[in-house]
């Protein structure tokens, strides 16, 4: 596997077959939680994520309760927090490319801090308005978009090619668990302190993160890859050339194309089905704003077990087995959603159950990809290789959302959600049609 200057074609597939780890010396048991600057890292992206997951709530609630922002501001709000996902993206990837990713991750967490320091400070002075609100979500968002890039990019240049599945394992689940409790803890600040006081603790967070991921030691040159006759070095290379090579770089490597169409398949008509799913259950099971939160939240406990998972089956079984079984398991659990009737203990139960194994398999195939991704892609190209499949998986989100609100208005919420669980079933489908469903236990060649 190249590690460092991309050829001409494309890297070949990682190895199916028994084979020792680069500078194993043999069959040597995994020490990555020896390894203190990734343990380092770990704290540090942990408490990036929930200062991140915080602040998704926080941001929101002092809008409304300090500024008394309408339902269309708020709404605003929350798009211009998510643009930078879009804007960015593959500007990210470029620039990450050409920094240190310890660089990127302490200088955005540094700004993070400052932004929700000075935003609850203003707040609590009452100097704070909407268009200043504003500014501050979308900086936060497009900081957020260069660290998660950044501490994708990290890690494959921390540990080894054998460690990654278990070194992402830990980092998705240390995610997992602050999408979990972020937004909760975010409500109970709110409502224990107050608005400000609650962006002053996602400022916190990113102190934290900043402290930790600061104090890794490995030297990490940028990454630079010497170009072929003719072609414009990294230094001279302009930022738009720089994005058109990782598009040209994902779009001619048959694995990572083949994992940006299935992620586009899956969040298209995932968009989809949650537009249809979250108008399901109240309106056509009669479910309650507490039973609905339960059902929802076991999606987080499964989330945290396929991190386990992930960290154990590939090796065993191989990637390409379980990258295409677990997206038709967990993808298929959503199909049993529009069978349910009522609004009995026994529903709520049957919908946690399909929410905990649609997380668990979920999360299985996202650590599974990254791992993936990472180990077919040089490590100059790995923070736009990341860009790329985010851009594109996540472009077609919106198109999918005004999808799923067209399918509840004109076929009705159970034949509309079942229409929309059932295109997520293209997802598996496009990997066990492309060359990932032939990946075996090993990412090293």
């Amino acid at each position: 596997m190249p590690s460092s200057s991309p050829s001409s074609s494309p890297p070949p597939p990682p190895s199916g077959g028994p084979s020792r780890a680069p500078g194993s010396g043999g069959a040597v048991p995994s020490r990555l939680w020896w390894n203190a600057d990734f343990r380092r890292l770990w704290a540090g992206q942990t408490a990036s994520q929930l200062g991140e997951h915080t602040t998704l709530v926080v941001l929101p609630l002092l809008a409304v309760l300090t500024l008394d922002a309408g339902a269309g501001q708020l709404g605003a709000l929350r798009a211009v927090g998510q643009a930078p996902i879009l804007l960015l993206s593959l500007l990210a990837g470029a620039w990450v490319d050409r920094w240190r990713a310890r660089t990127v991750m302490v200088l955005t967490d540094a700004a993070r801090a400052v932004a929700l320091g000075a935003a609850a400070v203003a707040g609590l002075l009452g100097l704070l308005g909407l268009p200043a609100l504003f500014v501050v979500a979308f900086t936060i968002g497009a900081l957020s978009v260069l660290f998660d890039v950044a501490y994708q990019a990290s890690l494959v240049r921390m540990v080894r090619r054998d460690q990654l599945v278990q070194g992402n394992s830990a980092l998705e689940g240390s995610r997992s668990a602050a999408q979990i409790g972020g937004p909760a803890l975010g409500g109970a600040l709110v409502s224990l302190l107050s608005a400000p006081f609650a962006t002053a603790s996602g400022a916190l967070f990113f102190a934290v993160s900043f402290m930790s991921l600061r104090r890794i030691r490995r030297s990490e040159a940028a990454s630079e890859r010497v170009p072929p006759a003719g072609e414009p070095s990294e230094r001279s290379a302009g930022v738009r050339h720089r994005i058109h090579e990782g598009l040209r770089f994902v779009a001619g490597n048959p694995w990572l194309r083949a994992v940006c169409l299935a992620s586009a398949a899956f969040q298209f008509s995932f968009a989809a089905t949650m537009t249809v799913y979250l108008l399901f259950l109240p309106r056509e099971l009669h479910l309650t704003g507490a039973a609905v939160g339960l059902a929802l939240a076991a999606t987080g406990p499964g989330a945290l077990l396929g991190s386990v998972l992930a960290a154990r089956l590939p090796g065993r079984f191989g990637h390409g087995v379980v990258l295409v079984s677990a997206a038709a398991l967990g993808n298929g659990a959503l199909l049993c959603v529009p069978a349910l009737h009522g609004s009995s203990v026994t529903t709520v139960l049957a919908l946690a159950s399909a929410n905990l194994v649609f997380g668990a398999f979920s999360q299985l195939v996202n650590v599974t990809i990254m791992s993936v991704r990472q180990a077919v892609t040089p490590d100059g190209m790995q923070g736009r290789a990341a860009a790329t499949i985010t851009f594109v998986g996540m472009g077609f989100t919106p198109l999918g959302s005004l999808l799923g609100g067209f399918l509840a208005q004109e076929w009705g919420l159970r034949a509309g959600l079942l229409a929309a669980a059932a295109g997520m079933m293209l997802s598996p489908v496009a990997m066990a049609a492309s060359p990932l469903v032939r990946l075996g236990r090993k990412l090293t060649p």
